[in-house]
């Protein structure tokens, strides 16, 4: 048997199977269409198609950076396409990239080094890239890019557990990610003289943000400890022309007593408030305590002017065997009619990388589906 040395790319479409029951032409329509893009911009980058059975595509490369660079262009590419489809419409893949030992039959490929890179894919997002930790190892200090350690995974048919690294696509996701930092060797540590600064100027900030808050809590006492959303919906009513439409978000539930699937239920439910309400161009109404309880009791600063939402945000969180299912739809209330819902499947590793994760993926389609409905009723 020949063997050698590849860097793996393997591709796949989130949701395909929810494409293919609204609209099977229209999906196998787009798919081809995409795959032509992703053919061309692989080869582009001195890489081959292997093989694309199904929603799949697997390519392969001499270089790590020829492919990390080919599967960037191809997520950037495809974003721009989707933008002028409608929000239900878009085809987002998700691409895995291995360094590994692989068989080669033919045209073809096999080995632990292809199954890997599949398995990567299965962990990135939609429209998301997901690298091994060998390729991080070659790219991290060579390309302008930043990367989300998430640590050992654990996945399935591969023994022992794999180091993985998410590639940062998205803006929102920057201040989380990890910037490379070069090898130890090769970094300086600030002379002690630079050190004092660092530490006078942590301390202004402290003082700074000390005497804003007090302001606020002295312009605003009826609002000093209410969360940002409840802070947006409160202005929202107070002003002469309060903007339309309205979002309820609902608290997350959960199928289990133990308070750790509560806590990552409860979790989901306060990013959702946060990243909507900054993403969003729509107000976010805040369907829980204590904006609720402060509302129905007749005595809150909402009391009796917070109007029935025009949409509502619903989910629930299914944990068992250290894997979650979160679901999530988004209801338009005046009709009835589910306007978009999903459903995600994880392994429950780090809490927090996960339900930013999960959050960025729900923040994105819901302001997409809002945007296609506004657009559509200008039109």
């Amino acid at each position: 048997m020949e063997r050698k040395l590849a860097a793996i790319l393997s591709a796949d479409v989130q949701g395909y199977s929810r494409l293919m029951g609204e609209d099977e032409e229209v999906t196998i329509l787009t798919l081809m269409a995409y795959r032509e893009v992703m053919t061309d911009l692989i080869e582009d980058h001195r890489g081959r198609v292997v093989d694309t059975p199904g929603d799949n595509l697997l390519a392969e490369f001499a270089s790590v950076l020829d492919a990390t660079q080919c599967a960037v262009a191809i997520q950037e590419e495809l974003q721009r396409r989707n933008a002028q489809l409608p929000a239900h419409r878009n085809m987002a893949f998700r691409i895995g990239i291995n360094l590994g030992d692989v068989v080669v039959d033919g045209e073809r490929i096999y080995g632990e080094g292809v199954n890997l890179a599949a398995r990567l894919e299965g962990l990135a997002e939609g429209g998301g890239i997901c690298i091994s930790g060998t390729v991080y190892d070659q790219v991290a200090s060579r390309l302008d890019l930043q990367y989300i350690d998430l640590g050992e995974q654990r996945v399935k048919n591969i023994v022992t557990p794999v180091r993985a690294y998410r590639v940062c696509l998205d803006e929102q996701l920057v201040p989380l990610c990890r910037v490379p930092r070069p090898p130890s060797s090769a970094r300086i540590n600030p002379p002690a003289r630079w050190r004092p600064w660092s530490n006078t100027i942590l301390a202004s900030l402290v003082l700074l943000t000390l005497v804003a808050s007090a302001r606020l809590y002295q312009q605003g006492s009826d609002l000093p400890l209410l969360h940002p959303a409840v802070k947006t919906v409160h202005a929202m009513y107070n002003s002469a022309s309060p903007p339309t439409p309205t979002i309820a978000i609902h608290p997350f539930t959960t199928m289990s007593s133990d308070p750790a699937h509560q806590s990552f239920s409860h979790g989901m439910t306060q990013n959702l408030i946060t990243d909507l309400t900054k993403r969003v161009p729509h107000v976010v109404v805040v369907h829980h305590a204590p904006l609720a309880a402060s509302a129905s009791a007749g005595n809150g600063p909402l009391a009796g002017r917070v109007p029935d939402p025009r949409y509502a945000l619903q989910g629930s969180a299914r944990i068992a065997d250290q894997r979650v299912r979160v679901t999530i739809q988004l209801v338009d209330m005046s009709t009835g009619y589910h306007l978009w819902a999903d459903r995600y499947d994880h392994e429950l590793r780090d809490d927090f990388i996960l339900q930013d994760a999960i959050t960025q993926r729900i923040v994105t389609s819901v302001s997409d589906v809002l945007a296609s409905l506004a657009q559509d009723k200008a039109e």
